[in-house]
């Protein structure tokens, strides 16, 4: 009959070595784990952070600041633009804000985009309470021009004419201002936008380039 010391000479090891290496393995392994799920987890921040990065060189995203909450009209006598788009959208005000009101601090709004515009006699003015703060510029030749202009509106009325309109898109598929807005939200858009008379209520005013000749900025008991 082997003794103890024989049957463990004859499988090559000592009682020490396989708890050793059993507790170096099970080391191993849980390093391993940890460093799948840190990957794991780095890759959704990884994936949001491009996301971002390509949706807001595709002008995808909206207005991304909080807005204020105050409303601003905004009138012109004519603006043509070429590439022109329409979806409905959210906008959010800073937290605990004090116009955010009975709202929870959110405006729906209607988001219209347009590629390239020209404004003639631009007025813009907000109510400060007692007193306007007014702002003009554009007018004859020397017409307003932006580039990329998005407006969130809350009202918007003028005497309208579109060249090759959609209406009944999905937002998300929009591709005549270069801008996309929520899937599975009603849109409209045009090669071409004419509004005589344009007079509008916004709670946000986007553009890549903004040209403003002639411009005005003043204290006003009238607003525009």
């Amino acid at each position: 009959m082997a003794s103890s010391s024989d049957a463990t000479a004859s499988n090559g090891s000592t009682p020490e070595t396989p708890e050793s290496g059993s507790a170096a393995d099970g080391r191993d392994r849980r390093g391993r784990v940890r460093l799948r799920r840190a990957a794991v987890m780095a890759v959704p921040a990884t994936a949001v952070a491009a996301g971002l990065m390509i949706l807001t060189a595709q002008g995808a995203l909206g207005v991304q600041f909080a807005i204020s909450g105050m409303p601003f009209t905004v009138t012109a006598t004519e603006l043509n633009g070429t590439g022109f788009e329409q979806f409905g959208g959210l906008d959010n005000m800073a937290e605990d804000s004090p116009n955010a009101g009975d709202t929870g601090g959110q405006v729906l709004i209607v988001t219209s985009a347009i590629r390239n515009a020209t404004l003639d006699h631009l007025c813009q003015s907000v109510d400060l309470g007692g007193t306007n703060l007014l702002i003009t510029a554009g007018s004859g030749a020397n017409k307003v021009q932006a580039s990329h202009l998005t407006t969130d509106s809350t009202e918007l009325s003028g005497d309208a004419s579109f060249d090759n309109i959609e209406i009944g898109n999905d937002a998300s598929t929009l591709d005549k201002a270069g801008v996309q807005g929520p899937k599975g939200v009603f849109s409209q858009q045009a090669d071409t936008v004419r509004i005589a008379n344009l007079r509008q209520t916004n709670y946000a005013t986007t553009a890549a380039v903004f040209k403003l000749p002639g411009l005005k900025l003043r204290f006003s008991e009238q607003g525009c």
